[in-house]
């Protein structure tokens, strides 16, 4: 017990912020500063859209950016890496938001933040880089697609219909805005999504999103367009910490939604943080910190109204773009939002909604990276299906059935791949120091063949299906010293084949077995009939040999002399292997 605690006493002190966090923090301050409020500026409006989107309000929203994102920058893995709400995070929320209402989605962030903080004590970081890339593009797809369609009914000036599937959503809206247009909602997102769109290819590092925000929110209120809407009073800062929102009757109801958000935000936030890594040179996240640093993010932004968190890929990158070198470029991004917060709530209050979805708009086109979608398609076939089915599963179903399917699929097409490569090739016998007459005499009750590549559950069947049809022939040699791995399927085949050839009166012998393979041969006993009457083999030379002295105790051949030689590089691969 003693011992247990002491280990985990040490893995939490292993993902706590050291001295070599601080000691980047001083390399250049001013620098980070001007990053951190470049970062803020964009920020903003997507934080007041995403909390709008959400269900929870843009006070939610901003409290995420200002709460998580501090957290995350102290405690994360990746010096740059900027936390808050996101477009991926809030196409899960939604159909949260719809079951459990707003109390729901903060338990269930507060319980997928425990659950990120045991993955990062548990070290399962690492395995969150065996997501192929196809499933990623086809769910960011999906996502970018699922974004802009919940902008929909704000874009055109109508309260969002009911519903949590955002298809239905959408087409609802559509239906409420033709019987009661309203163009001037439609002309704000449209505008300011043009903007954006535009200014991000003329000027690249000038915040556009939040300079078509402030136009609008000037127009809409010079003008006095009541069909603008705004977002709405916001709280003059963050409410006081509190679980009274906590249910614990509905704990179990919500497990599966928290792990889904759990699942999604180690998956985000790793995504983006390795996205960071390659934007600059001698930077590396620590996958398991930044799991327990939003973790931790996680568990507190619930606690001040705050709806769950992930890295967020677009501000991780304006972050890396305008100069960042350490995670205070992430914490002063959170400082200004609070900020703003305390000391601007009544003039964010006035941005109109149609505004803001028009930022997301723009920032849903921008997702897709055209790209790499076009060279995921080419690639190949399975890579172009996986894509499309992930994005497809977004669209229809929901994220995390999205993933798992993308997965399941590329999964079995790897596997299909992998098996492709097994095969059962006979093989001519190696004349030797033979006569031609002894040489044909032995081919004619001799066959031999090479297994090559992974004897497993996918492919075993294939070829050992063959390997049990063999006749006409008194010794089946086995060369196996090109088998890559065997599993207890693989193991099991081969001994059904080699009983039904020894039933038969077909004699096997084998030769090259690796000392690897031999665990799992034995468990499943297959070893023990290899080895029956001392038929297995160190080479194939031996092999043959064993079996001619076989053929000849039959009465099949006549006493010929030993031959133990072969001067073939073949034979010298074969003794090594």
């Amino acid at each position: 017990m003693t011992s247990a605690l002491t280990r985990i006493r040490g893995r939490i002190a292993a993902l706590l912020p050291g001295r070599s966090d601080l000691a980047q923090i001083r390399r250049d301050p001013r620098r980070d500063l001007l990053a951190g409020l470049t970062v803020a500026i964009v920020a903003l409006p997507l934080a007041l859209g995403f909390g709008v989107s959400s269900g929870l309000g843009a006070e939610a929203g901003l409290a995420t950016a200002v709460v998580a994102g501090a957290l995350a920058a102290v405690f994360g893995g990746s010096n740059l890496q900027v936390s808050g709400p996101t477009g991926a995070m809030t196409v899960v929320l939604v159909p949260i938001v719809t079951a459990h209402g707003p109390t729901g989605v903060l338990t269930v962030g507060l319980m997928a933040g425990v659950m990120l903080v045991a993955l990062a004590l548990l070290r399962a970081g690492k395995y969150m880089q065996y997501v192929p890339a196809p499933v990623v593009e086809g769910f960011t797809l999906g996502i970018a697609c699922v974004i802009g369609l919940q902008q929909v009914p704000s874009a055109l000036g109508v309260p969002k219909p009911e519903g949590d599937r955002v298809l239905v959503v959408t087409w609802r809206a559509l239906e409420e805005f033709a019987k009661d247009p309203n163009w001037t909602a439609v002309a704000f997102a449209l505008a300011v999504a043009a903007v954006m769109l535009a200014g991000a290819r003329w000027r690249p590092t000038i915040p556009f999103s939040i300079l078509a925000v402030i136009a609008a929110t000037v127009v809409a209120q010079v003008a006095g367009l009541d069909a603008a809407k705004p977002i709405g009073v916001l709280p003059s800062g963050l409410p006081a910490p509190s679980l009274a929102f906590l249910d614990a009757g509905a704990l179990g109801s919500l497990l599966a939604p928290a792990v889904a958000v759990a699942a999604l935000a180690a998956l985000e936030s790793l995504l983006s943080a390795s996205v960071a890594d390659g934007m600059t040179v001698g930077q590396k996240h620590d996958p398991d910190r930044e799991l327990f640093g939003q973790g931790l993010a996680n568990i507190a932004a619930p606690l001040f109204g705050g709806v769950p968190a992930t890295g967020a890929i677009a501000r991780t990158a304006v972050n890396v773009r305008t100069g960042a070198g350490s995670r205070l470029a992430a914490l002063i991004h959170a400082a200004v939002l609070a900020v703003i917060v305390f000391a601007a709530a009544p003039l964010v209050s006035r941005i109109p909604l149609a505004a803001l979805a028009g930022v997301l708009l723009a920032t849903a086109i921008r997702m897709v990276e055209v790209g790499s979608l076009k060279a995921m398609a080419k690639a190949t076939r399975s890579d172009a299906l996986i894509l499309v089915l992930t994005a497809v599963a977004t669209l229809a179903l929901d994220l995390v059935y999205a993933v798992i399917i993308g997965l399941v699929v590329a999964g079995a097409l790897a596997l299909r791949a992998v098996a492709k490569q097994a095969r059962l090739d006979q093989v001519p016998l190696d004349r030797g120091d033979h006569s031609a007459e002894e040489h044909a005499l032995l081919a004619e009750h001799i066959v031999a063949y090479r297994l090559d590549g992974p004897l497993f559950f996918a492919a075993a069947h294939r070829f050992l299906l063959e390997l049990a049809e063999v006749s006409d022939v008194r010794v089946v040699i086995l060369r196996m010293s090109r088998v890559t791995t065997i599993d207890a399927t693989g193991a099991l085949v081969l001994k059904d084949a080699v009983d039904k050839l020894n039933r038969r009166g077909i004699v096997v012998m084998t030769s090259g077995i690796r000392p690897g393979q031999r665990q799992v041969l034995d468990s499943v006993g297959a070893l023990d009939l290899l080895r029956l009457d001392g038929r297995e083999y160190a080479t194939t030379p031996e092999a043959i040999q064993g079996a001619r002295t076989h053929l000849k105790h039959a009465g099949v051949m006549p006493a010929l002399p030993a031959q133990t030689s072969r001067s073939t590089s073949e034979e010298t691969e074969e003794t090594v292997g």
